[in-house]
This record gives C-alpha cells, structure tokens and sequence, in this order.
C-alpha cells in the first residue's frame, strides 16, 4: 500500500525494511520487507506502537532499531528492534 512518513532502511542482505507511517490518512504500526532483488512484498511483523516520524537506523550487529516519533497519544519516547 502506498505510505508516508514511514522510515526504508537498507538491510545488509540488499532487502528494505519498511515500518509504520500513515496509509490513508491512518497511522500504522505494520512492518514489511521489500525485496529487489524479485520486486516481492511480504509482511514480516508488527510494531508495538502505531509510529510515524519515527527514525530506524541499522546497527553493526544487523538489528534496526527503531526509535520516537508520534503514535496514537502523542510523542512516543520508546524504541523497538527489528531481528
């Protein structure tokens, strides 16, 4: 589906990890996988939060963590990872 105010980070293995932003006005809390390599979609989990504005930064280890932006009730101070 078509997002905004999502975060793409580029895992090491060349596929991007998509999490949260808004689809159709409505904020998400869905993660999905995109890979380039076949042009394929698949949805690989979920967020505890409802995120947008968010950032997501790839770590040495091959984690993303996943840190702030706004949720539901307002600014979100919490972090997740991404395995």
């Amino acid at each position: 589906y078509p997002r905004s105010s999502h975060t793409a980070t580029v895992l090491k293995d060349g596929k991007v990890l998509v999490t949260g932003g808004t689809i159709n006005r409505t904020s998400q809390n869905t993660v999905e996988l995109y890979d380039p390599s076949t042009g394929t979609w698949s949805i690989t989990g979920n967020l505890n939060n409802r995120r947008v504005w968010h950032t997501a930064s790839i770590l040495t280890n091959g984690r993303v963590l996943v840190a702030g932006g706004l949720g539901e009730a307002g600014i979100l101070s919490s972090t997740e990872l991404y395995d």
